[in-house]
């Protein structure tokens, strides 16, 4: 098995400001087309370390040569049962470091951090679907949604 070193954080080991923002900007930049605007990415980050009103969650980050490799974003939904406790709202890895191991690693560290159930949202072209299969996520629902504006 790949071993990279990673850090956790939470709304009690929270990263600085700094790390915070270069954890948002690896998230977008290498979500690619899979992502999300960077303000909800930050939402997002936000809500796991518990910095807007929340039930928290964490991120998982993970370094090669002090650069960030992959990065993941659990948050908590407060529920339990028909809805699973936890999120996994966001998982990437640098794009010169797909193919190692690497996001496999983190989901698998996020699966064993995170106290219940985990759901995802995945695009059913997104390449990463496989993945998630493997460690044992399975399609329940299609999920649908109106958008209204505001």
């Amino acid at each position: 098995m790949l071993m990279i070193e990673t850090k956790f954080f939470n709304a009690i080991n929270k990263p600085d400001l700094l790390q915070k923002e270069g954890i948002v900007d690896f998230l977008f930049e290498n979500l690619q087309e899979y992502g999300d605007p960077k303000p909800y990415i930050e939402k997002a980050v936000d809500y796991a370390l518990k910095e807007t009103p929340s039930f928290g969650g964490f991120l998982l980050i993970s370094y090669q040569n002090q650069e960030i490799s992959g990065a993941v974003v659990v948050n908590q939904t407060g529920m339990k049962d028909y809805i699973p406790e936890n999120i996994l709202v966001y998982i990437a890895t640098h794009k010169k470091h797909r193919g190692k191991g690497i996001g496999k690693e983190l989901i698998n560290k996020a699966i064993d951090l995170s106290k219940g159930s985990i759901a995802l949202h995945v695009e059913p072209e997104n390449p990463a679907r496989h993945l998630y299969q493997k460690v044992g996520f399975s399609s329940k629902y299609i999920e649908m949604r109106l958008n209204k504006e505001r």
